[in-house]
């Protein structure tokens, strides 16, 4: 029996190999992408504020670090999170407890050591604040660390009660004390300047 053009094709058709398709990476799962994208969008949006939080806050040297830290955490806790628009107010809080752990660091090391850092000033704090904000920032350094926090959060991150109080965990009547107390002080300090 011959074969026909008919079944010439067919067996042509046989062995022509099929498109290769990709293979699914093991462990690829869509929810990781879908973090990775929810985390690049909030570094764009929020890592510049959170380091001159941290650096209004105290942690000039340790700025980056410190920022680049609380963005590892949240992606090491990102399901646990409620919501994902809990982001930023997770990293605010984040970034608030890391510069108050260092302070409390550093303070330590003091205590064990001669160096005297108090005058060292970093690249991240001369670049983020021009010579008129550089009073502000003494005045406010001078400031207890709880009153510093709170006005930071609220004047320069522009933040509701309620954040704050998320931010620094207490309650929005400690809150309220604290930028009144603080407030009054700067006041004061700012006039004496003048």
């Amino acid at each position: 029996m011959t074969a026909g053009p008919h079944d010439r094709t067919n067996a042509a058709a046989e062995q022509v190999p099929a498109p290769a398709v990709p293979p699914i990476e093991p462990g690829l799962d869509i929810r990781d992408v879908e973090r990775e994208s929810a985390l690049v969008r909030l570094f764009d949006g929020h890592h510049a504020r959170l380091l001159r939080l941290a650096v209004l806050l105290g942690a000039e040297q340790d700025a980056e670090d410190i920022v680049a830290e609380a963005f590892c955490e949240l992606h090491r806790r990102w399901y646990r999170l409620r919501d994902p628009e809990a982001g930023p107010g997770y990293l605010r809080s984040v970034v608030v407890n890391l510069v108050r752990m260092r302070i409390r660091h550093l303070k330590v090391l003091r205590k064990h050591t001669a160096v005297d850092e108090s005058n060292i000033e970093s690249a991240e704090s001369t670049a983020l604040l021009r010579e008129d904000q550089r009073r502000v920032v003494a005045a406010l350094k001078a400031l207890p660390a709880r009153q510093r926090e709170a006005l930071v959060l609220r004047y320069w991150m522009d933040l509701k009660e309620a954040e704050i109080a998320e931010a620094m965990g207490i309650s929005k009547g400690a809150v309220k004390s604290h930028i009144s107390r603080g407030m009054h002080t700067l006041s004061q300090t700012m006039g004496a300047h003048r």
